[in-house]
């Protein structure tokens, strides 16, 4: 992009013009319409980093979490075939570990998972625990497809979550002789909807989606309906961060929070039968992380996010790289030294505290991203 000429300093104007007149009265022969213009913009080739972030982040990461909720059916089906203390054990270990794939991914929601309405499918929030009851009254059996055809917040991992944990009220530790047998049924079939819809998730990301190439593919190879250039999907991307980061700080943690302990809201915490939600939240910013540094937690270091950022601004690549740890550690800190669920953080003075923090840490983030890499965009040679 050429920077407008009026954008330039005094100093610039003034050398500019010098080498102008230079130019048209000089003895070098020229025919007096040369122009000087200075460099503007960065250049970067983003065909490695799509690549990468398509395969080795987004896809790997669906792929972890249809194994996950794999895993997930099969510990739900031993604890509905042997309902020991500990299987439900086991079954709530599965549903966090599947939970954990789910929550990184929610840094890029966007394509299939949005348009097939997976998302609303598998994590709609607050849960309806009054129909929930009634399907527990009302039904002793249940399969898949019938519950793909109810409301979505009576099926999801938070359906499960009830059913695993409990209330979350005074603790998270449900007995197995409080599970019933409706319950057991319930949960395996659930387990089982988990299944298809993740299952169908990563197909549409690496076999085909919507009739055509994979969205994968699409996202790989710009110049399509979906994506009209790289510039397009790096946009995707960066907004996809910044809307999770907003979600996490202005909305799971603001809304139960509150603007003082009278006005927190405990019914609004989300994953709060488990007392998962500070794993959530801070999962959901590796999940920034993940696409910032291109590649998932522990993997070798691979081209990413902020080798883009690096070619626009080297120091804005590292300020945004601290400043997503310094998120992540914040959110993880908010229970202190006695542990505490988000649930009774946020009714506690000191825990208020380390929840303010992590708000404000959070909003720092979204700041940078919000102000200084979007701009980028309109900088990068393209």
């Amino acid at each position: 992009m050429n920077i407008p000429f009026s954008s330039f300093s005094p100093i610039a104007l003034a050398l500019t013009a010098a080498i102008s007149l230079a130019a048209c009265g000089g003895s070098s022969g020229g025919d007096g319409n040369d122009t000087l213009e200075p460099p503007t913009g960065f250049d970067f080739d983003a065909s490695l980093l799509i690549d990468n972030l398509t395969d080795d982040v987004i896809v790997a990461g669906y792929q972890q979490l249809a194994a996950g909720m794999e895993a997930l059916h099969l510990a739900a089906d031993n604890l509905r075939n042997d309902p020991t203390q500990a299987n439900l054990v086991a079954a709530q270990d599965a549903w966090k570990a599947a939970r954990r794939y789910w929550e990184q991914g929610e840094a890029h929601i966007f394509g299939p998972i949005d348009a097939l309405s997976i998302d609303p499918h598998l994590d709609s929030w607050p849960l309806n625990t009054t129909d929930l009851q009634a399907q527990l009254a009302t039904n002793d059996s249940f399969d898949a497809d019938s519950i793909k055809t109810w409301n979505d917040d009576v099926q999801g991992f938070h359906t499960m979550e009830f059913l695993l944990f409990g209330d979350g009220i005074a603790d998270n530790d449900k007995a197995i002789e409080a599970m019933s047998g409706a319950e057991l049924a319930y949960l395996v079939a659930l387990a089982q909807v988990a299944v298809d819809y993740s299952g169908e998730l990563e197909q549409a990301w690496t076999v085909s989606y919507n009739g055509g190439e994979a969205y994968g593919a699409a996202l790989k190879d710009s110049g399509n309906a979906y994506y009209g250039s790289d510039l397009a999907v790096i946009e995707e991307l960066v907004q996809g961060l910044i809307g999770i980061v907003d979600e996490v700080g202005n909305g799971k943690i603001a809304d139960p929070f509150g603007a003082s302990l009278a006005q927190a809201d405990t019914s609004l915490v989300e994953s709060q039968y488990s007392w998962n939600s500070l794993q959530d939240f801070s999962d959901n910013i590796v999940g920034v992380q993940n696409i910032y540094r291109g590649e998932l937690s522990g993997a070798s270091d691979k081209v990413g996010l902020n080798d883009w950022v690096r070619a626009g601004d080297e120091a804005l690549a590292d300020r945004l790289d601290a400043e997503i740890q310094t998120a992540i550690d914040a959110i993880l800190a908010i229970g202190g030294t006695q542990a505490l669920p988000f649930r009774q953080a946020i009714l506690d003075q000191q825990g208020r505290v380390r929840v303010q923090s992590a708000v404000d840490a959070l909003a720092a983030l979204q700041t940078r991203l919000e102000s200084e890499v979007i701009p980028l965009l309109s900088d990068w040679n393209n």
